[in-house]
């Protein structure tokens, strides 16, 4: 018999067990609710040494609890932060035990534009007040590295026109750690390359680079996105070796800016920053040279 069939006659309601009840209606909700897009508001985010992530969803009026996979949260192109507009896509399931009911989230996103900025400007007041905005914590940069590092895709423009342009102006060594620029992959890799030149030893197998680089190509606010991301903006703070920014057009801005030793307003002009044109370099020594030997010359004639 169907445990949800309306019998109006209750001498006839037949008589269910606790467990009967709940397997009934959890078989009601995941078959009406199996896949479903929730558009809400993160609430509550609890992140336990599972790798698991569970959230509250919510509006003016009610909440649903969440909860991301493990597996699944390491895929996610955008973290769910406490106050993010999102739209979550999973299924509905309960648990009869505690009659209870959650979203098992599969993908989850912010709703819109709005959104995403303003989660950035959470992002951007939270790292200001942590000080690592400070002029006072950026570092110089060397007149004439030895070596540079740069961070970007290993292919496209960006790349061909940094070192076009350095060997215009002064060929240096550049080492070249390959990341992705956009997409979930972006943020982590670019976080590690920047660690990963930081752990480096002077003189080693691969020397350690006496600047960094770190460059991408304009695009949509959604393409830099890995930029603003709160791992590459604390990784560029804490690099000992001074670093120049280089995302995006000049109009572009991400967090990465802000926290790095100096930003360049394309690629190509990350590279004018790091190093001097060499002819001007060695007129600027011969006219110095030649006033030098002037001078010795007269005071010796004196």
């Amino acid at each position: 018999m169907d445990l949800l069939d309306d019998d109006t006659d209750s001498g006839n309601t037949p008589e269910f067990s606790v467990s009967e009840l709940s397997g009934a209606v959890k078989r009601v909700i995941e078959g009406e609710f199996g896949f479903v897009r929730v558009k809400g508001e993160v609430g509550r985010v609890s992140r336990p040494r599972s790798g698991h992530i569970y959230l509250d969803l919510k509006d003016d009026r009610s909440v649903i609890s969440g909860v991301v996979w493990k597996g699944v949260s390491a895929r996610l192109e955008t973290q769910p932060e406490e106050g993010m507009e999102v739209v979550a896509t999973g299924r509905l399931t309960t648990f009869p035990g505690q009659s209870k009911y959650q979203i098992v989230i599969e993908d989850i996103r912010p709703a819109g534009l709005g959104a995403l900025m303003a989660m950035l400007e959470k992002r951007k007041a939270q790292l200001q007040a942590e000080g690592l905005f400070d002029p006072a914590r950026k570092q110089p940069l060397p007149y004439l590295p030895e070596i540079i590092g740069v961070v970007t895709s290993p292919s496209g423009a960006v790349i061909r026109d940094i070192l076009h342009r350095l060997r215009d102006r002064f060929p240096r060594k550049v080492l070249i750690w390959p990341v992705a620029v956009q997409g979930k992959s972006c943020a982590p890799e670019v976080a590690r390359a920047i660690e990963g030149f930081n752990a480096l030893s002077p003189g080693g197998a691969m020397p350690r680079p006496d600047l960094l680089i770190v460059a991408r190509g304009g695009g949509s606010v959604e393409d830099l996105w890995g930029f603003n991301e709160e791992i590459v903006a604390r990784a560029a703070a804490a690099s000992t070796i001074p670093l120049i920014s280089a995302v995006g057009h000049e109009t572009d801005t991400t967090l990465i800016d802000y926290v790095s030793d100096r930003r360049a307003p394309t690629p190509t002009a990350a590279a004018e920053i790091a190093v001097p044109v060499r002819m001007e370099l060695l007129g600027w020594t011969g006219e110095a040279g030649a006033r030098m030997t002037r001078a010795m010359g007269q005071r010796i004639e004196l």
